[in-house]
Parts: C-alpha cells; structure tokens; sequence
C-alpha cells in the first residue's frame, strides 16, 4: 500500500509540473506560465518586470540564479531577450520551452543544468514588445507569415530606436576617443520609446556579459556590427563587412549556437545562404540603432541576434520541432559565457574598486568593472597582455594565457598613486589612444570571498 501511494503522488506531482504544451501564449497565458515556473522551482527563480509597455503590459524577466536576485561575486550574467519585434513569436515560445526545461532538469538533477544555474545568473525575457505580439496574433496567420503587429503601439521598430552610438565609435576608431560605454545623448530618453528605455535602464542597472536577440524571418547568427561604416544610398541597400575589435570572438559564438543548432550550420535557409550559419549584421544588411551594437558600445555586454525561422509566426505544429532544433544551442549559448579571464579588481586593502578599466593589448575595446570590483572579459585561447587602471590608482598589468576550458582567475590589486597633481590620467599603452576613463569612484567593502583571495592568484607581473 505504501508503494502504491508513492507511486500516486509521484503521478500526481508529474501532472502537476506538466511542461508547457507547444503552442501560443497570449500575454495573459505568457504571465501564468513565468509564474508556473516559478512556482516549481521557487529557489532557484525570480520573476520581476523592467517596466511596461506602451498599453501597459509588464515587460517580465524570468531570472534563474541558486541566489535569485543577488549578484555573486565572480558569478556572471547572461540574458535572453525574445519578441523584440511583435510578429516574430518563436523566441517568445522557445524561450517559455527554455525556462520550463532548466526547472525541470534542475529538480531532476541533471548535473549540468545544475553546474549552470548555480554558476550563472541567467535572465530571460520571453518578450519585449508584448503589444505587437497581441496585433499579430489576433490577426492570424496570412499565406506568407509575415503579419502586421512588428511595431510596438506607436508604431515603432523597436530595434531602430536604440540611441546611435556608432556613428561615434567609428569617428573615435579613426580619431581616438573611448572604445568603450560610449555616453548617451541628454535627451536620449526623449528619443525611444517605453519599451526601449526599461531595456536601456535594465542593461545599465545589471553587468551583463553576454546576450543573444531572438528574431525570425531568416535562420542565421548575425553578430555585430550591424550598421555600416558607409553612409546608406538612397534607394540602395549598402552591405559592407563591418567587424568589431572583438569579431573572432563574435564569429565563435556565433558558430556555437549555429553548429548546435539542429540544421541552422547548414547555410541554406529560407532561400539564402550563409556560410557556416552565421553573418556580419551590416554584411547582410546594414541596420542602424540596433540593440546589439547598443550592448556592445554602451555595457560590458556581448549580444548576437539570432534569426530563428524562415516563417515568423510558425504554426502550433511546427513548435516542438523548433525546439528540439534550437534546445541544446540555447544551453550551449549560455555555457559561453564562462570563458576567457574573470576576476577581482582591489585596492591595497582588499577593498573593491568599482569602475575599473581592463584593457587587453590589441583588442580595442575596453570593459570595466561592476560595483563588486569583479570583471568579465571573453576572450578566445591564447596569451594576452592585461591591463587594469582606475582614477586615484597606479594600473597593474599581466600576462595572462587563457586556455579553452573554464575562465582564467585574474585578480588586480592597485596601488594608490603617489603623484595625483593631475586630474587627468593618461590611459596605459594598450593598442589605442586618448582612452577617456571612468569618473572616480569609491571603493566598496570586498566581502568574505573576496578578502580570501590570495596574491599568488594573479598572473604573473
């Protein structure tokens, strides 16, 4: 009798836990299942929303994390955003599928789903513009599964309304200036729409480090730069490869996710083709004040867009083949995030110093550290040439060789200077000029785990 009453409750808790059936979730039913979720797996979650929408509908994050709404030390994070525009609905569903899948095989203990929620801190937005989605999906489904419903409610792109921070990054690349979180205009709320500011205020508020931008029409991985060196022609679709500082390292994740894909590594897709899956943005085409390039110009943060399917709003039936195509690059994509170097920047009292500079030697763009002192910076294998430097501070480098394993503990401790007559520092030599450093900050209490961290850690002077 025991037995059969386990065998009853186990039933009855897998009834319970359902997986999310493959189909469409309106806004409403989108809440319900983020709640479903979390409801499951309460530990390991966190709902919360960055803002509303132009009719007003949250703009909800699901976030996964052992410690949901903390920031870990030296614990980095990463983020999924998906229906940025309203018509193009699988990212909507797969990131759903997604979420329903890391609680599951969280509770199950499938030990890399474990290795990567209590290693990362992972958000997930299933959608960014949840007032076009409910346009497209009233309409239905026309004979070539484009629909109205792309715009949010003002009728605006939401992936051409970011501030247009590249037209200043290329005039500094030839002329010198930052590399690196590039300022916005004074006016720049005044400028985007409410769905684009929560986003802009979400990424400021959060050190993110990596990031992938779910669309449809296309199945492909475009990574940046999206937008041209060279002026549009009217009439004319200029397409010119237009490369990053950091474009091997975008090529690599964009050939993770492509190569994991179920067929997207193919290259024939939807009438075009790619080689190995992926592409340039401004080689396909160029697009200007798009949110990838934002992220990489403005944050700490790396984001490719993935081009998900040929037909923007898939039919019911075509869902689960969907995610069974793309379920393993979406983890893979995640697991990217823990490469290159990582670590502490302190001062001699192990305090943290927030806001510091890393530079690496010949790749011109700069990212800095959080308000706990601690930094991410992807990087393929090899040897590299680093830098840390922040106001007040003489700068620190290393040589460090970053392997293709697990990301490489780097620490800095700086000295305070000596000589600070001058209220301008002059940025090390590190491949670029006239590097305009962060304003001086005040550097936090290091936390246990910190303060436990021992010299012979850092690399080698």
């Amino acid at each position: 009798m025991p037995h059969l009453f386990s065998i009853f409750l186990h039933l009855l808790f897998f009834k319970l836990v359902a997986p999310v059936t493959f189909r469409h979730h309106r806004y409403d039913e989108l809440v319900r299942m983020l709640y479903k979720v979390h409801n499951e797996c309460p530990y390991i979650t966190r709902v919360y929303s960055i803002g509303r929408s132009v009719k007003g509908r949250h703009l909800y994050v699901l976030e996964f994390s052992d410690y949901p709404g903390t920031h870990e030390p030296l614990e980095p994070e990463v983020k999924y955003v998906g229906n940025m525009h309203g018509n193009e609905v699988l990212g909507r569903e797969l990131l759903l599928q997604l979420s329903e899948f890391l609680c599951e095989e969280f509770r199950n203990g499938n030990q890399r789903i474990v290795r990567l929620v209590e290693g990362t801190r992972i958000h997930i937005m299933p959608s960014m513009n949840p007032d076009g989605y409910e346009v497209a999906a009233a309409q239905g489904q026309d004979t070539f599964g484009y629909l109205v419903g792309r715009n949010n409610a003002n009728g605006v792109d939401l992936n051409r309304n970011f501030p247009d921070l590249n037209t200043y990054i290329y005039y500094n690349e030839k002329n010198g200036g930052p590399n690196h979180h590039l300022p916005l205009p004074d006016n720049w709320k005044s400028q985007v729409e409410p769905e684009t500011q929560a986003v802009i205020q979400w990424i400021r508020s959060f050190n993110f480090v990596l990031s992938a931008n779910l669309h449809g029409g296309a199945v492909v991985a475009n990574y940046p730069y999206d937008k041209s060196f060279e002026h549009r022609v009217r009439g004319f679709r200029r397409t010119a490869n237009t490369p990053t500082p950091d474009d091997k390292l975008f090529q690599k994740l964009a050939k993770v996710y492509s190569y994991a894909h179920g067929w997207m590594h193919q290259g024939w897709n939807c009438g075009d083709y790619f080689p190995d899956g992926i592409t340039n943005g401004a080689s396909w085409y160029s697009l200007s004040k798009g949110m990838q390039d934002f992220n990489y110009l403005h944050t700490n943060c790396f984001e490719i867009t993935l081009e998900l399917s040929c037909d923007k709003f898939p039919r019911q039936e075509e869902l689960q083949r969907e995610w069974l195509g793309n379920r393993e690059a979406l983890i893979q994509f995640l697991e990217q995030v823990h490469q290159g170097i990582k670590g502490m920047v302190l001062d001699e009292n192990y305090n943290n110093v927030a806001n510091a500079v890393i530079s690496v030697s010949g790749i011109n763009h700069d990212v800095t550290s959080g308000d706990h002192g601690d930094y991410f910076r992807l990087l393929l294998p090899g040897t590299y040439t680093v830098t840390a430097t922040a106001p007040g501070f003489d700068p620190e480098t290393l040589i460090v060789t970053v392997g293709p394993g697990e990301p490489k503990l780097v620490n800095f401790q700086l000295k305070r200077s000596i000589l600070q007559a001058t209220p301008k520092r002059k940025a090390p030599n590190s491949g670029h000029r006239n590097k305009v450093l962060p304003k001086k900050v005040q550097p936090q209490a290091a936390g246990k785990k910190e303060l436990k961290m021992k010299q012979s850690q850092r690399g080698p002077a």
